[in-house]
């Protein structure tokens, strides 16, 4: 069947995967807002907290966001508080070169250009990303995780996908990501092509095969074209 939409994770597929010290930029994020003695207990009981909430979501694929962080964390978080915490992300959210030329390729096919990503962050944050990077009008639909109830791999998370890009068929999208477990595993599982783009951080999982695996975005075309 041929191909009438391909949707992409975020982090790792469309902002090229590298690690991130968690711990020190939350240490950043807090040091203007809180005194000097507080900053290293304030930022450890909002990392403990995001990483208890993301490991909800790996079990029960249910969503979380930034607010339950916060609550969790018991920490109030200002407008000034969350303007640092997205500025100490900024370096670490620019869209792959590779992006740009592969979408504006897909939509002169005729194909739609979707988003859906696993994300505790509002849309506007992301939509400030896809607009500093200038690709927003390339983007048809998206889903961000924390604005519905299911996460990836959660099969309505990939429906919701779908249907934001107004394909009703999974066999005719495909989606590109990064995990194995989330992406591979949950777009076949809601009846999507899957196509991986490893990376040595993520863990291995044997349950369902991508349909093709690529090294960077620019390689998706040839297959996309073959399909």
């Amino acid at each position: 069947m041929a191909v009438r939409a391909v949707i992409f994770d975020w982090g790792g597929t469309l902002t090229p995967w590298h690690p991130v010290d968690h711990e020190s930029l939350w240490r950043s994020v807090c040091e203007p807002h809180f005194p000097p003695g507080q900053v290293a207990e304030v930022a450890t009981a909002i990392r403990t907290a995001e990483q208890d909430l993301w490991q909800v979501t790996g079990r029960s694929h249910q969503s979380a966001t930034l607010a339950q962080v916060f609550e969790r964390a018991g920490v109030s978080a200002t407008e000034e508080f969350l303007a640092s915490y997205f500025q100490a992300w900024d370096p670490h959210t620019y869209t792959d070169p590779d992006a740009v030329p592969l979408m504006q390729g897909l939509r002169e096919r005729g194909i739609k250009v979707g988003v859906l990503s696993n994300t505790m962050w509002p849309r506007s944050a992301h939509e400030r990303v896809f607009l500093r990077d200038e690709v927003m009008d390339l983007i048809d639909g998206a889903v961000y995780s924390s604005e519905i109830p299911w996460a990836k791999p959660h099969h309505e998370a990939f429906r919701a996908a779908m249907a934001a890009v107004g394909v009703d068929d999974p066999a005719a999208c495909v989606f590109v990501g990064d995990r194995p477990y989330d992406d591979v595993h949950g777009a076949k599982g809601a009846g999507m092509r899957a196509v991986l783009i490893p990376n040595d951080d993520v863990p291995a999982f044997g349950g369902a095969a991508p349909d093709a695996v690529i090294t960077s975005l620019a390689e998706l075309t040839d297959h996309i074209d073959a399909w």
